[in-house]
């Protein structure tokens, strides 16, 4: 079996799902977040782009309904050894084969909780869902029960997160070796990305983001390929991804002759960075490292460039985001606490100039403070 976690630990995260469950009242969750399934089980696909379902009872059971080609990715890759099939064909809904399942479990009036919250369910799902269900048994959204969980990586966890970023690292070595004047962004993103999967990682949840020139100040991924001008300026953010737990870093390399507006831009974003890390205390709202961010950016006079949140929690996600739960943004109550593990990103995107600076990396949460895990300087780097 493709286990990257012992049965031990698995056990214990569903051990303390289970605790929650009680405590909510619930008897069951209905899991359609993958990530959950792979914290709780290993279960490792992208087969959640359709319908299935992760049950896991108040009395330990575990159930696993798919469709036939993740049978065998289940039995590979988790603890699971309960999986249900359910089969493709014209007008079917899975929902009516999960409830004559849980009628077999003895739960006809009982209370579940569903991750309603999730790229696994869709709209249409969800009222599949709901309709066959009614009457039945008694949902409540539970979307947060195991994504809270997940929260707090282990020193296992931890581990897959320290390879990760020194996987972003690499990646961040290959994109200064090949950017220069008349490079193409194609190379760029291959040289990247190799360095990820020769060292062993995976595929990120989404798409490492590339742009240059006025491209430089768009944050998502978009089709299509520059060639590097003798002056111009380039936005990377990435991800290291080793057994899908990530580790992110964000940078802008002006290319060719450098402006004074780039290396003012810059010393902004090391002063804001400096600024969340300081704010990011173990026992305090995360919504005051947005706050410190805003208060450098807006003193340096960036406050029409700069972005209304600042980063985001890492951790085991799939496609399409390797975003997490929790965000940096204005009064989030969420406290931090060691073992948590954020991305921290300072982002300038400035239309009245058309420039771009970025700078971010991935840091842990630890007793006192928090600890940066990449070996990357902070510098200006230029080419």
């Amino acid at each position: 079996m493709a286990l990257h976690f012992s049965p031990e630990e698995f056990a214990g995260r569903r051990a303390q799902a289970i605790s929650n469950m009680q405590s909510a009242g619930l008897d069951g969750l209905l899991m359609f977040k993958q990530e959950s399934m792979f914290y709780l089980t290993g279960y490792d696909t992208f087969g959640f782009c359709f319908f299935q379902c992760l049950y896991l009872g108040a009395d330990g059971r575990l159930m696993l309904l798919t469709r036939a080609p993740d049978l065998r990715q289940a039995q590979n890759t988790s603890v699971v050894e309960d999986i249900r099939i359910w089969v493709d064909r014209d007008g079917v809904n899975p929902s009516e084969q999960l409830k004559d399942v849980l009628a077999e479990f003895g739960g006809a009036g009982k209370r579940f909780g569903v991750e309603y919250d999730s790229y696994g369910l869709n709209a249409r799902q969800g009222r599949q869902l709901d309709a066959a269900l009614d009457g039945f048994c008694q949902l409540q959204d539970a979307s947060d029960l195991v994504a809270m969980l997940r929260l707090i990586k282990s020193p296992a966890e931890i581990t897959y997160v320290r390879r990760s970023a020194e996987l972003a690292d690499a990646a961040l070595d290959e994109a200064h070796r090949t950017t220069a004047p008349g490079a193409k962004e194609g190379d760029i993103l291959a040289a990247m990305q190799g360095a990820v999967f020769s060292g062993g990682g995976d595929y990120a949840g989404n798409e490492f983001i590339i742009g240059s020139g006025p491209d430089a100040l768009l944050c998502r991924y978009f089709t299509g390929r520059r060639t590097l001008d003798a002056q111009d300026q380039m936005t990377l953010e990435f991800a290291g991804a080793y057994r899908h737990y990530h580790a992110c870093l964000m940078r802008t390399i002006p290319v060719g002759p450098l402006r004074d507006e780039h290396k003012a831009m810059h010393a902004a974003c090391v002063d804001a960075l400096q600024a969340c890390k300081t704010a990011l205390t173990p026992g305090r709202p995360i919504g005051e490292v947005f706050d410190a961010h805003a208060r450098v950016m807006d003193a340096a006079g960036y406050e029409h460039a700069r972005m209304n949140a600042c980063g985001y929690s890492l951790g085991a996600v799939f496609a399409p985001i390797w975003m997490d739960y929790p965000m940096f943004y204005h009064a989030n109550p969420v406290e931090a606490a060691p073992g948590m593990v954020y991305f921290l990103h300072m982002i300038l995107m400035d239309s009245d100039t058309g420039l771009a600076m970025t700078l971010g990396e991935t840091v842990l949460v630890g007793e006192t403070g928090n600890e940066r895990l990449s070996r990357a300087s902070l510098d200006l780097v230029t080419r």
